[in-house]
Parts: C-alpha cells; structure tokens; sequence
C-alpha cells in the first residue's frame, strides 16, 4: 500500500468514526430522554461532555503531537474513546452514561489535530488547505451516517448496540494506524523529542491568534454543538417531524456540511483562507437568523444544508494556524486553535440546551417554537460578532501567507 495514500486513508476513518459519535445523539436524543428522564439541560450537558472533555486535552495534545507525532498519540487515545463506547453502550443509569461520553471525547480528540499534524509533514503547504479540507469533508460522512441510517439503526437493533459495533471499529482503527502509517515520510527525520516541548507562549502571543479564536469558537461551536443535538429535537418540536422524516433533514446537513468541508479547502487554496471565512460565516449567521423566523417547512431542508455547508468552514481555522506557525509548531498551534472551537462546541450546545429549558414543555414534553427562535438569535448574534472582530484577518492575508 502506498504510504501516502495509508496515512490519508487511515486518518480519514479515524475522523469518519470521530465525526459519527460527535453527531449521534441528535438522532437518539428522544431515546436517551425517555429512558434516563432527561432534562434539556441535562440532555445538552450530557452530549457536550463529549466537546468538554475533548477540549481539555488540547492543549497536552498539542506537545504530545509535537514530542512523539501522530502515529502513537491518536491510536493511543483512541483505544480510550473505544473503552467509552463500551461503557456508553452498556450504562445504567446516567452516571455511567456521562462517564461513558466524556471517555469518547478524550478518544477523539486527537483525530483531526494527530491528522493535521501528520498531514504537515506528508503533505506540502500549498496543498495542506485542500487536503485537510478533503480529510475533513470525507470524514464528515460519518455525520451521514449519524442522520437517516443511524435512525434505521436505532430502530433496527437500539442505540446501545450500535455503540458496541462503534467501540469495535474504533479499537480496528486505532490499531492499523500504529501499524500501516509513520510520522514522516522515508528519509525525513523525526524532529520531536524534547526540542518540541515548549512554544505555547509564542503562540497564545501573536495577536492573529486571538482575531482567529473567537470565530472558531462561534462558527466551530454552533456547528457541532446544533447539529450533534439540538438540529433534532427543532425538527421535533418545532416542524413537528417524527424519528424518521427527522432523519431525512439532517441528512441534508449532513450533506451540506460534507461538501462545505471539501470545497472550503479548494476554495481556500484560491481565494485565501481568510476571504472565504468571511462569506462563509456571513451566510451562517444569515441561516441561524432565518431557521430562527421558523420558516415553513418547504425552506428547512435547504436552509440546513446551507447552514451545515457554511459551518464547514469552520476547519478553516485551524488550518490558518498551520499557516502562521512554523512546521515543528503545528501541533500546539492547531490544537490551541481547536481549544476555542471545541470549547465552543461544549459551552454552546450546553447553553443551547439552557437557553430552550428557560421555556416550559408542552403536555407532550416538546419545547415551544419560540425557545428554539431565542436560541438561535442568542447564537446568530454571538456568531456575527465573531465576524467583525475577526475581519483584521483580511488585511493580515500576506504576513499569514508568506
């Protein structure tokens, strides 16, 4: 097998699955209510663990990446994610539950920043833009999984089943990645060790660094944290769709956002980095306005997948980091990139859920139409905000390139 393709083609099913268990409980969120009796609150604090615990390890993982590369350090943790699978799938009550979606998180978290890593160095800077996005846009398939098929499944076999099938295929992955793939091609030398510990401070310094943060953390955060839960349960209460029709329309998210992750990179590679931000994000926070206007249902289906192609760009980000650090630093500047947008991720979907609970539940147990419409102004606003202070970036363009 050729080494190149082995490293892309591993990586990508390592964030093929990542993607799949970031995104499955907007699918099973009635399941796990019914049976746990779970607030939105709790709801949304019990899917964002996943983000919190994700987003903690960041910055760790980004010195660990640097010191003994992707090869050891994704598999390692992902073998982690597929021990929480397990204890997910086979929990009692909540607190096993939690505890089995935080250990997830900490599975996963070093999949796409060990794929950035590794990618530094198998891949030239001219063509990291596209591959990440082609990495990321392929991987988000899991999301696909995660929509119409995962409702099937549900159905078919239960939410607890189909997380015992996840823990196996993660623990396969996790082990062909130590096996088929390197951290640099033949004849480059390895330069992590000791000299690769250190740098946080050069990073968390620059000042391109805080114009990034905050728009990966809205326009990272308000992705994930509406599509892995709280895109469900508006089709529910708010279109009034069952399980299955529900499905349906996150595929159209799902789709959305697969093809805004493989387009971001080629787009990006053309126009730059950060004017394709800029449109991108403008229309998101367009669509979280309009979904807010609780539009007929004829305009929902297209207005999530726009709204999941724009959020793509979201990756854009952190390959921004890539571009403004030095190669031995791309671990710690992706992942302190990352910690602002899965930390966006954990906090938003957590405040989403608080934000519909300020509301009261029908007899039914659906939340009004009007808590999701406060939800999405709250999160529109936050995001256009983001926009504005991350517009200095257009005018940085040539000191981010050079």
């Amino acid at each position: 097998m050729n080494r190149r393709a082995a490293v892309f083609g591993l990586f990508t099913a390592a964030y093929f699955l990542s993607y799949f268990f970031r995104s499955a409980n907007a699918v099973i969120a009635g399941d796990l209510a019914r049976e746990l009796q779970l607030s939105a609150g709790e709801l949304g604090l019990l899917t964002s663990l996943f983000f919190a615990t994700f987003a903690a390890i960041q910055l760790p993982l980004g010195v660990w990446l640097d010191r003994w590369g992707s090869r050891w350090v994704t598999p390692a943790l992902m073998f982690v994610g597929a021990l929480g699978s397990l204890i997910f799938a086979l929990a009692p009550s909540l607190v096993p539950l939690a505890i089995g979606r935080a250990l997830i998180g900490v599975g996963m978290a070093g999949v796409l920043m060990g794929s950035l890593k590794i990618f530094s160095q198998w891949f030239s800077a001219a063509r990291f833009a596209t591959v990440s996005g082609l990495l990321v846009g392929i991987g988000a398939m899991g999301a696909l999984l995660a929509a119409s098929p995962l409702a099937w499944l549900n159905e078919a076999i239960g939410w607890r089943a189909v997380f015992v099938v996840g823990a196996v295929a993660t623990a396969l992955v996790a082990a062909s990645i130590m096996l088929w793939t390197r951290n640099t091609p033949p004849g480059v030398a390895w330069t992590g060790g000791q000299a690769a510990i250190g740098g946080l401070g050069r990073v968390f310094g620059d000042w391109r660094f805080w114009h990034m943060a905050p728009i990966a953390f809205f326009l990272a955060g308000v992705t994930m944290g509406f599509q892995g839960l709280w895109a469900g349960p508006y089709l529910f209460d708010v279109a009034g769709l069952d399980q299955l029709a529900a499905g349906n329309v996150l595929l159209w998210m799902a789709i959305g956002l697969t093809v805004g992750f493989i387009a971001a990179g080629q787009l990006a590679d053309r126009f730059g980095i950060a004017r394709v931000t800029v449109v991108a994000t403008a229309f998101f926070a367009l669509c979280q306005f309009a979904l807010a206007l609780r539009p007929p249902l004829l305009w929902i289906g297209p207005l999530y997948a726009l709204f999941g192609f724009t959020g793509g760009f979201n990756v854009m980000i952190v390959t921004q980091a890539r571009q403004i650090f030095p190669l031995h630093m791309t671990g710690k500047a992706v992942t302190a990139i990352n910690l602002f947008a899965i930390g966006g991720t954990f906090l938003l979907q957590w405040w989403m859920g608080l934000i519909i609970g300020l509301f009261p539940v029908d007899a039914g147990g659906a939340y009004p139409s009007q808590a999701y419409s406060a939800m999405l102004l709250v999160m529109g606003v936050g995001t256009t905000l983001s926009l504005l202070w991350y517009l200095p970036m257009l005018r940085a363009t040539k000191a981010v390139t050079a």
